[in-house]
């Protein structure tokens, strides 16, 4: 990858340092030089350290809380890079903030999602790589390429060398929502599949019913493309122990952790939390660190990267199983 040194740059904005850094080593390169800096009344300035001129350049930025300020250097950093004449310029969203609101559910509401993708655009982005977005369909509200990553053969090769002690396993989705992704799981890994009836009391409660398939004296694993409040697959793992299960573990791509979720994961019968470092768990999840493993995503990221620096194919580094991309 020497030759990749003088065209290939990657620079990272503040919340994604560490996994930037990471990323860079895998792949051999140094980090792009280049530093964020606040005015006093909050206004954030981007100054690059190094020539990109003609380069392949791409921004590392999850956006996460504080969501606009991440949303908003990352846009700046687009920006500066496509006055700076960098030939192109690919923003990497290891975490795509706003992408829950997706569709107009009901009257007078946004599509932010929507809105962030021509930001993204209108900033001067040529293409995006984005890690486990909410839903599919996100993809398509960019008017760019986009190559749409999933975090699934990390979590599935961790989790495979555990098979055999938590064995019998059943794949548990917390909720209908999330049906398709913990029945491809179920595919890769084998075990037994079933689904949580989920109804909501409220915008803030969540009340777990029913459980459509058998938990009993299994070892549940649920799967999720992010933990935000946690008080979804909280109420899901009591349910499932209610019924039989004999344990409870939680993975998912995103750590979002808001709210109380530390107070209820640490409260909760889930033995094990897998997540990705697409957002750094570090000091605020001390309340739960017991319980939680840390995966990284540097070396995915990374060999994307590479590929689309190369104009290679990006889906052919997932033909495992049952795909872990469709980018």
């Amino acid at each position: 990858m020497e030759a990749d040194r003088d065209h290939l740059k990657i620079f990272c904005g503040r919340a994604s340092r560490d996994l930037s850094e990471a990323i860079c080593r895998h792949l051999g390169l140094p980090l792009g030089q280049g530093h964020t800096d606040m005015f006093p009344d909050g206004e954030i300035i981007v100054k690059l350290e190094e020539d990109v001129r003609g380069r392949d350049c791409f921004v590392v930025q999850s956006t996460y809380h504080p969501v606009n300020a991440h949303l908003m250097e990352l846009l700046i950093y687009i920006d500066c890079l496509k006055r700076a004449s960098a030939r192109r310029i690919t923003a990497v969203l290891p975490y795509f903030g706003y992408a829950r609101q997706d569709r107009k559910d009901e009257g007078r509401v946004p599509i932010t999602a929507k809105l962030v993708a021509n930001l993204i655009t209108t900033a001067g982005a040529d293409r995006v790589l984005a890690m486990d977005m909410h839903a599919e369909q996100i993809q398509g509200f960019f008017d760019i390429p986009v190559d749409h990553l999933h975090a699934a053969p990390v979590i599935t090769q961790h989790l495979e060398t555990l098979w055999k002690e938590l064995s019998p396993v059943a794949l548990v989705s917390p909720d209908v929502g999330n049906v398709k992704t913990a029945s491809k799981y179920a595919t890769w890994l084998g075990g037994d599949f079933a689904i949580i009836d989920k109804r909501r009391k409220s915008g803030t409660e969540v009340r777990s019913a029913n459980i459509i398939g058998d938990v009993k004296d299994r070892a549940v694993l649920m799967i999720d493309d992010m933990i935000s409040t946690a008080g979804t697959i909280c109420e899901a793992a009591r349910l499932v122990m209610a019924h039989g299960a004999r344990d409870v573990i939680a993975a998912a791509t995103h750590p979002v952790l808001v709210g109380l979720a530390m107070e209820r994961l640490r409260e909760s019968p889930i033995s094990k939390i897998i997540v990705t470092d697409t957002i750094p768990c570090g000091p605020r999840c001390k309340p739960i660190e017991d319980k939680l493993v840390e995966l990284s995503v540097a070396g995915l990221l990374g060999d994307a990267i590479h590929r689309i620096h190369h104009n290679q194919s990006v889906s052919s580094l997932f033909r495992r199983k049952d795909n872990g991309s469709n980018g």
